[in-house]
């Protein structure tokens, strides 16, 4: 029985010792496995990272190059005023638009002819329906321009009845209003539909544009502000 015995725990000892080696290589297995994938793990790691720094220098290098466009585009508009809601006319002309505009410019006692403006044309609209798109006028140099832009400022200021399509020689709808503005880019004109809102919820008290960019300022005493980006204009919402 002792016998007996004896060799039945050398077998049962045998098949353990050789699950005991199968498990000891599913370990060594395992280990080599985690090893293999922690390296890849570091490896990607490394990638990514060197993925996320070359996108942030993507990024600076996008905005630097959105910013030489925005000057250039500032600066080829630095003379170029718009004059805006006025009704268009059926086979509208270059010499209509000429002559809607020196009229205006009459009747602002601007001494102005012509040969002062270089170009004039009317913005395409992005939609067949609409109609009045602003009128872009190119002077002849920036201190026309900006004088051409007081002298409406202060003619609106001094006039019961404001600017208005009867200023520009119309015969109908001589009562709607136009508005004579800066030529701003895309994102200038953007920038100022959003600092306007700091004048709306009363954060600031004055917004406007010169030379093609905006400003702003929380009241007479405190120091100008230039708006540079969207993001800019949301942090000043913010604040208390």
């Amino acid at each position: 029985m002792i016998s007996t015995f004896t060799e039945k725990q050398g077998r049962d000892t045998q098949i353990i010792n050789t699950k005991l080696q199968e498990i000891q290589q599913s370990n060594i297995n395992i280990e080599c496995s985690i090893t293999f994938l922690t390296a890849q793990n570091e490896e990607l790691r490394v990638k990514i990272a060197q993925l996320e720094t070359q996108a942030r220098d993507d990024n600076k290098y996008i905005t630097i190059l959105e910013n030489k466009i925005e000057d250039l585009q500032t600066g080829s508009r630095k003379s170029n005023l718009v004059i805006k809601n006025v009704p268009r006319k059926k086979s509208e002309t270059k010499e209509d638009l000429m002559e809607m505009t020196m009229c205006l410019f009459h009747n602002l006692e601007c001494t102005i002819n012509k040969y002062d403006i270089k170009d004039i044309y009317r913005v395409r609209g992005k939609t067949a329906d609409k109609q009045n798109t602003p009128i872009v006028v190119e002077t002849g140099s920036t201190i026309l321009k900006t004088e051409i832009l007081k002298m409406a400022k202060s003619f609106n200021l001094k006039h019961k009845n404001k600017l208005s399509c009867k200023h520009m020689g119309f015969k109908t709808q001589e009562d709607t209003p136009v508005f004579i503005a800066e030529h701003l880019t895309a994102k200038g004109s953007r920038l100022h539909f959003l600092a306007r809102e700091l004048t709306k919820s009363g954060k600031h008290k004055f917004c406007w544009t010169a030379y093609g960019k905006v400003y702003t300022k929380k009241d007479e005493n405190s120091p100008t502000i230039v708006i540079r980006s969207e993001e800019q204009v949301h942090k000043l919402l913010l604040e208390q």
